[in-house]
């Protein structure tokens, strides 16, 4: 979920649906204090409490009064002289707010709160022709303090009299006292619950990722890069804590490149180091042989140029090695590509390597199954190099004393494949996988007759894939090792 729809949604739960809440308890409240006050005060009909100290409600208030009084008009006007009658009436009339004034002539004859009566004494007056006296009349002060209820009748004597029910609207009953309250408490509970449960959502969606990616980030600045960051939302929040945990892994995988790249860096001076000074140290004996006159016969000291000459181009193919794979660390592999035909180059290769390795006594097969027009994109310069390192690593393990070496070439569909095959010691199936890692060498005694870098078959592999080629191996042990590499064929 979006922040901007987490946005409206909290925004939605401050304000609509505390609103929503609050009216629905405030509807529930109402309709349960108007069914108290009905049941307190025997009245039939609704009471709206909303209003507070509405005159309406009050006016309900001394409705069973009022009928009470209609009745006793009705048949025994005379108990209104009654003083224990009036009285008892002015009492249930007092828990509802009011109180009772009866007038006979000009005279009131019973006042059941004199000091309101001294204030509106002239409001008790003049209504006598006002309406029919035979129904009640309803009037306010004049500062709407107090609702009278006027009925008027005549004593069994002949005198006028009156009956004023005087409510004081300006109190407020008890229901809607509780109600005001009840409400208020209800809106301060939904209020903090809906706060609460808000922030509960917050905290989890927005402010527990960013603490969390907190602690990510002083992990990282400590150096700590062995932790995993959980990401368990999709908004912006989780994406940056996806981009964040993305960052620590390539963060943490390029922090091992470099600590592999300087473990394989000072393995290369190391390698590069034992391997020169080999050669070299045969150079110095040699050289010191021929100037101490042990080389005293023509043969001798022939054996002894040519073994010094085989030890420098030792080290020059070392040097050349280094120097290529500087090359390779920086993507600076100098290529030239161009349009060669299969045939004719690789008929050129065996004719160049041949001489060598018939020097070795080793003996080489060449077997071309592709047709005279077949055509690759390709490096000529590297690719040989690729066919003097395969054929140079081969040499160098050859344990056997009639030396085989087989160069196969096959059209396989859309590629050329170059098959080099030789009948040495083979390569164990635990080694295998990791021949064209760099500096992996097979041999970990390092012996100077098959020392090396241990980068010739991780160039060979660079230069292959550089060509939009594959390059894999297969061997047993004691009888051989195949390599194999593949070449995108291209149209004539």
């Amino acid at each position: 979920m979006k922040i901007r729809t987490k946005l409206a949604i909290a925004f939605l739960t401050i304000t609509v649906v505390p609103i929503t809440l609050i009216y629905m308890a405030i509807i529930g409240l109402n309709n349960y204090q108007a069914r108290v006050f009905s049941e307190t005060y025997g009245v039939s009909e609704d009471v709206d409490l909303f209003s507070g100290a509405s005159i309406r409600v009050f006016s309900h208030l001394t409705e069973s009064i009022q009928k009470e009084i209609d009745k006793v008009l009705e048949s025994d006007t005379g108990k209104f002289s009654n003083e224990t009658y009036l009285a008892d009436l002015n009492g249930r009339l007092s828990m509802k707010h009011s109180f009772l004034v009866v007038r006979k002539a000009e005279e009131l004859i019973f006042v059941g709160d004199t000091a309101t009566v001294e204030d509106l004494k002239q409001e008790f007056f003049g209504y006598e022709d006002a309406g029919a006296p035979s129904s009640w009349r309803n009037f306010l002060d004049k500062d709407t303090e107090h609702l009278l209820k006027i009925r008027e009748f005549a004593y069994p004597d002949g005198d006028d009299g009156g009956v004023y029910l005087v409510t004081n609207v300006m109190d407020m009953v008890p229901e809607a006292k509780s109600m005001i309250f009840e409400m208020l408490v209800t809106s301060v509970m939904i209020l903090f619950i809906t706060g609460a449960v808000l922030t509960v959502w917050v905290y989890q969606s927005i402010l527990r990722p960013i603490g969390k990616l907190q602690e990510a980030t002083k992990k990282i600045r400590d150096g700590n890069l062995d932790f995993t960051l959980e990401v368990e939302d999709d908004d912006e929040i989780g994406q940056l804590c996806q981009n964040f945990e993305e960052m620590r892994i390539r963060l943490k995988e390029s922090t091992e490149e470099k600590v592999q790249y300087d473990k394989e860096s000072k393995e290369l001076i190391s390698n590069i180091s034992h391997d020169l000074k080999t050669p070299i140290t045969a150079i110095k004996g040699y050289v010191e042989g021929i100037m101490d006159g042990v080389a005293s016969s023509p043969e001798k000291l022939d054996k002894y140029i040519r073994t010094i000459y085989h030890k420098a181009n030792d080290m020059d193919r070392l040097i050349d090695e280094l120097t290529f794979y500087s090359k390779i660390d920086t993507n600076k592999i100098p290529y030239t590509f161009s349009r060669i035909n299969v045939a004719n180059y690789f008929r050129d290769c065996i004719d160049e390597v041949g001489l060598e390795l018939e020097a070795r006594g080793v003996e080489l097969g060449y077997f071309n199954y592709v047709d005279e027009d077949v055509y690759v994109i390709a490096d000529a310069e590297q690719m040989k190099r690729v066919i003097n390192n395969i054929i140079g690593n081969s040499l160098k393990y050859m344990d056997k004393k009639k030396g085989i070496i087989n160069i196969r070439i096959l059209d396989v569909g859309d590629f050329v494949q170059v098959e080099i095959e030789d009948n040495g010691k083979g390569i164990g199936p635990r080694e295998l996988p990791y021949i064209f890692d760099r500096f992996y060498r097979t041999d970990s005694s390092r012996n100077s007759a098959k020392g090396g870098s241990g980068i010739g078959l991780s160039i060979v592999k660079k230069i292959v894939e550089d060509h939009g080629g594959r390059i894999w191996a297969t061997s047993k042990e004691g009888i051989g090792t195949e390599i194999h590499f593949v070449l995108r064929k291209t149209s004539v």
